[in-house]
């Protein structure tokens, strides 16, 4: 008995052992590599964005010229809404920067917070156009109802107390 393993035949027209790959492959691996390093990009460009008090975006404003980064400031009791958004100030270090946001401000947002906004200086250098409003707030949570509690467990002991 022949215990020896067999190889195929080769396909006529091709040398033996190669397979031939179809150019669909290779394309499909480019267009996925390719993807790859665009979601890269975008993820590491989006990821270092610069962050400026609104005192040292005021310094560097010349530097900074167009570029687009995170402006960090207390926004002034100035709030005006209009057709694109809001227009209001924020402060840092007693240094004033005037901002124009295109969109919705989130619903935290009011006179008296910090915030952080995404942006950059207008052409004329005015103002600061923001697209997105990140509201800073403090990890001290107070209830504004904190009898409901009482009132709670009350109802659940059949000893409501009637208002």
């Amino acid at each position: 008995m022949e215990l020896t393993p067999r190889t195929a035949a080769p396909e006529a027209g091709h040398p033996a052992g190669r397979r031939r790959r179809s150019p669909w492959a290779y394309i499909a691996l480019t267009v996925v590599v390719l993807g790859i390093g665009v979601v890269a990009y975008q993820a590491l460009s989006s990821a270092s964005l610069y962050f400026y008090n609104a005192d040292e975006a005021v310094a560097q404003r010349e530097q900074l010229g167009d570029t687009r980064f995170r402006l960090q400031g207390t926004v002034l009791d100035d709030v005006e809404t209009t057709d694109d958004g809001v227009t209001f100030t924020v402060r840092f270090n007693d240094v004033d920067v005037p901002v124009a946001h295109a969109g919705d401000p989130p619903e935290l947002f009011e006179p008296g917070i910090p915030v952080v906004l995404e942006g950059r200086f207008a052409a004329t250098g005015a103002e600061f156009e923001s697209d997105a409003i990140l509201v800073k707030h403090s990890e001290e949570y107070e209830a504004d109802n904190g009898g409901r509690l009482t009132d709670a467990e009350d109802a659940e002991s059949g000893d409501r107390a009637d208002s």
